[in-house]
């Protein structure tokens, strides 16, 4: 069993971004950051458990930790899969945002065996706390590259999510 934390940030939303995790395994440990010029926090948290999951390099079974509901409802509640069986729209008339990611996520997850547990932000939750500290200082980084995708505007409508 992999255990991860991640955690997403961006300074200003939209604004600079980044994201940590950690991965434990027996005595091994593993921390991963990065980040954007111009992203959101609902970006770097989707990146968050995406970069962690692309870091293990055969199947694995994954308990990933994160403090964002959007991420843990969306994988738990099966939304994110109905999003993408409805074209990447929510309902009717709103587009789901971040396909890209989510797409990237969903493939990851048929890849592994993921549960996705919810923690406290800004608890004391110690590899909660450091991903928060890796995630604030990459999006403090310059210079930080491009979010391509949502500077592009194709991360789903509206352009500026909040």
């Amino acid at each position: 069993m992999i255990t991860v934390y991640t955690d997403g940030s961006s300074l200003g939303n939209p604004g600079p971004g980044g994201y940590g995790a950690v991965l434990m395994c027996g005595g091994h440990r593993r921390e991963l950051s990065g980040g954007f010029r111009h992203t959101t926090n609902n970006r770097m948290e989707l990146l968050a458990a995406i970069e962690a999951l692309r870091a293990l390099k055969e199947p694995c079974r994954v308990k990933l930790h994160t403090d964002s509901r959007y991420l843990v409802d969306a994988i738990e509640k099966g939304w994110a899969k109905r999003w993408r069986a409805q074209g990447w729209w929510r309902n009717k008339k709103d587009r789901a945002l971040n396909p890209d990611l989510w797409a990237e996520l969903l493939e990851l997850c048929a890849e592994h065996t993921v549960e996705f547990v919810w923690v406290p932000g800004h608890a004391g939750v110690p590899e909660n706390e450091r991903c928060d500290e890796l995630a604030r200082a990459a999006a403090q980084q310059k210079p930080l590259p491009a979010d391509e995708v949502y500077e592009q505007g194709d991360a789903g409508a509206p352009r500026f999510e909040m």
